[in-house]
Parts: structure tokens; sequence; C-alpha cells
């Protein structure tokens, strides 16, 4: 077993020497929300952080996959009656993060800027709604699908040898919470910063 992964190291190294290799990290800030039949559309600011690798097969290809953290959800106006009888408006916030795993084909249009598209898988790992004015949140973890899946396509520019900045939309494919009442799928614009080493 110690060969093994010995071997794996060297393998690492070689193909990183060879510069086709490229590990980095990135942090960003995102908007995101719901989108779908009967969804509400209001967007609510979240950020991403993760890991990546780029494996650049061709002058103008490369494929990058990423492992990311990202804070999801949406968020929208609910209208009550207080106790006179008058309509009050309160925002709903849903927080559903995920464990992101994009991987994305990006095809470089020039030598420093990508155009980037690709399949992602997410797995769920908080899921709450709060209202505004409400000290306490509501777990919705039982009720919120596991594994999502959605489309990434975007662009990548990089500033520097090791230094990028990247945009992307990821299209949510299925639906968020169970139910045949619940319709929502998620939606994700994201910009961010990283570093290649």
């Amino acid at each position: 077993m110690k060969k093994v992964f010995v071997l794996i190291a060297a393998a690492i190294v070689c193909m990183s020497a060879s510069a086709q290799v490229q590990f980095g990290a990135k942090v960003g800030f995102d908007l995101t929300n719901f989108w779908g039949e009967d969804a509400e559309h209001g967007m609510k600011p979240s950020y991403q952080a993760g890991l990546l690798m780029e494996y650049k097969f061709s002058p103008k290809f490369a494929i990058a996959p990423e492992v990311v953290f990202a804070s999801q959800g949406g968020k929208f106006k609910a209208v009550e009656m207080n106790m006179f009888g008058l309509d009050v408006s309160k925002t709903v916030t849903f927080n559903t993060n995920y464990i992101n795993v994009p991987v994305m084909l990006k095809y470089y249009a020039t030598p420093n800027f990508s155009i980037d598209f690709g399949p992602q898988v997410g797995f769920n790992v908080y899921s709450k709604v709060s209202v505004e004015d409400e000290d306490k949140a509501w777990d919705l973890k039982d009720s919120t699908k596991g594994v999502d899946f959605g489309l990434g396509l975007g662009g990548t520019y990089n500033l520097t040898e090791n230094a990028f900045v990247q945009a992307r939309y990821t299209l949510g494919m299925t639906k968020v919470f169970d139910g045949d009442y619940n319709k929502e799928k998620n939606g994700n614009i994201q910009l961010a910063f990283g570093m290649k080493f």
C-alpha cells in the first residue's frame, strides 16, 4: 500500500512538472435563487470557496474538476395579515448549502481566456429557512434532496500565469425539495478569484 501512495505522489509531481496539470484554490461572491414553475425569483447574496485542478491536454482544451462549498438558496417576500388586519410583507430566506463538484471542459479562445462548460453534482449539507423578525430558523434537511444536478457555463480569464478571475452561471436541473408541489430548482451566478500553483 505504501508503494502505491509513493507511485501516485510521483505521478502527480511529474504531471505538475510538465506544466499540463495545475492545482489551485478560489473564493467568490454568488447570487443565488430558485427557478422553475411557481418559483419565487428573489436573489440571495452568497459565497463560495473551493479547490480545483486543471489538466490542459492540448493548447486549446483543458478539463477542470473542482470541489467547492457553496452557500445557495433564495429569498422572497411573503405577505401575512397582522393583528390590525393589514398586510405585512416579510422576507423569507432559504439557505440550502452544498458541496459542489463541477467538471468543466475549457476551450481556450485565446491563450488567457477560456470558455467553460460542464456538468455539476452537488451534495446538500445544510438546509434551513428563516423569516424576517423571527429569532429561529427551521430545519428543512429531511425535505431537501440530498443530491443536486446542474449544468454550468461561463468563462475564465488568466490575469497572470497563476491568478485568474472567473464568471459562471449554474442552472440546476433537479428539484431542490421533495414533494410534487415543490418544483424549485437552483440557480447560481458566480464571480470568483483564484490562484493556481
